[in-house]
């Protein structure tokens, strides 16, 4: 008798054990990689629906469609150059200018764009501001977690 308990929780650990997918060393977790994910594909979406619904003429939305990429783009790029330079891999000068630029640029567009918006009301202004941010920041920490991610596995 006092084997078979000694069994069912030697199994029991068992099972636990294939059950749990352990972690790396330096790797999100799992909450936090699909939080960055969420939140990103919360932010395109809520952007691109709101766009696609805008009484705005197609030009106007092509404009605003183009920024989120431009944005997106930039911003990746430069939490790349960020960290590679932190890593002390190499990154040119001019690279590292140009990302910053070209995040800033996408920044000022945005605003530039929204302020002289007459034909979107304050409130939907808002919206499409805070849809970018969100997306902009969500894919800097989504590009984050995939490469701690891989790093991590490397590290094996």
């Amino acid at each position: 008798m006092k084997n078979d308990i000694e069994d069912l929780f030697d199994r029991e650990k068992r099972n636990e054990s294939k059950m749990k997918v352990e972690r790396k060393d330096g790797e999100p977790t799992a909450a936090f990689k699909g939080a960055s994910w969420a939140a990103l594909f919360i932010g395109v979406s809520a952007y691109l629906i709101g766009l696609f619904n805008a009484g705005m003429e197609l030009n106007e939305k092509g404009y605003y469609f183009a920024i989120l990429i431009f944005g997106l783009y930039s911003s990746v790029s430069l939490q790349k150059a960020v960290r590679d330079k932190d890593e002390n891999i190499p990154v040119t000068n001019i690279y590292y200018g140009l990302s910053w630029f070209a995040l800033l640029i996408s920044i000022l567009l945005m605003g530039i764009g929204l302020y002289n918006a007459g034909s979107i009301v304050l409130s939907e202004k808002g919206f499409y501001a805070m849809a970018f941010v969100l997306s902009i920041f969500a894919a800097i920490t989504v590009q984050k977690n995939v490469r701690d991610t891989q790093k991590a596995r490397e590290m094996d």
